[in-house]
């Protein structure tokens, strides 16, 4: 009934204040719940699946060293929000190339994870870097020498000349290459700064070094 304009409930009681805005309340928020549903399946029946990137990954664990073949390595989709900055995309990138050090079955390859100009960036820490390749004069020092390696490398004598002499102080082992591979004297790969990396190749041709570990 009304009284004095005023709406009132059974016995003449008047609603509790604030009455109207709960119930209005709630009937906004039951709406929006409502709406959320709909909007929420909508969008699960139509939105695509993310399409994977394709990367090249290790098929079984690998030590570095050796040459990659055709087996060791496998292409597959992956979230294109997992996969790092220089991850190779085909296996013929990888196919080939030494591993700069042990890689764990299923990890994503990457340009660094490679001998070349990226590992050796990475390693000497400069834009114009390369990898040298210098014939060890002891063939045991190899299996001391491990990728990521500190070295010296030191010059070995010269027709007559003194040996001894430091080459390339703090040089990083990029990888390590038995003697099967070259079919002589191991060989080890490390990192230089361009201007360096060209002066310890050319001081190297044709001779075997050593290296001392740091």
């Amino acid at each position: 009934m009304t009284v004095s304009g005023r709406r009132v409930g059974a016995g003449g009681r008047r609603p509790p204040v604030g009455w109207r805005r709960a119930v209005l309340l709630r009937r906004l928020a039951a709406g929006a719940l409502v709406l959320l549903a709909a909007v929420l399946g909508v969008l699960g029946a139509v939105s695509p699946e993310v399409a994977g990137s394709p990367v090249v990954v290790a098929a079984r664990d690998l030590a570095p060293g050796g040459a990659l073949a055709p087996d060791d390595v496998v292409l597959v989709d992956r979230p294109p929000d997992t996969v790092p900055r220089g991850a190779l995309v085909a296996t013929d990138a990888a196919v080939g190339g030494h591993l700069v050090g042990g890689v764990r079955a299923g990890e994503v390859l990457t340009d660094v994870r490679l001998v070349g100009p990226g590992a050796a960036r990475a390693s000497a820490g400069t834009a114009d870097a390369a990898g040298v390749p210098l014939r060890l004069a002891d063939p045991a020092l190899a299996v001391l020498v491990r990728p990521g390696a500190l070295v010296d490398v030191v010059g070995g004598a010269r027709g007559g000349g003194q040996d001894g002499a430091i080459l390339a102080p703090g040089a990083r082992v990029l990888t390590v290459l038995s003697g099967e591979d070259r079919t002589s004297s191991p060989v080890v790969v490390v990192a230089l700064p361009g201007p360096l990396a060209a002066r310890v190749a050319a001081a190297t041709t044709g001779q075997e070094v050593t290296l001392t570990l740091r």
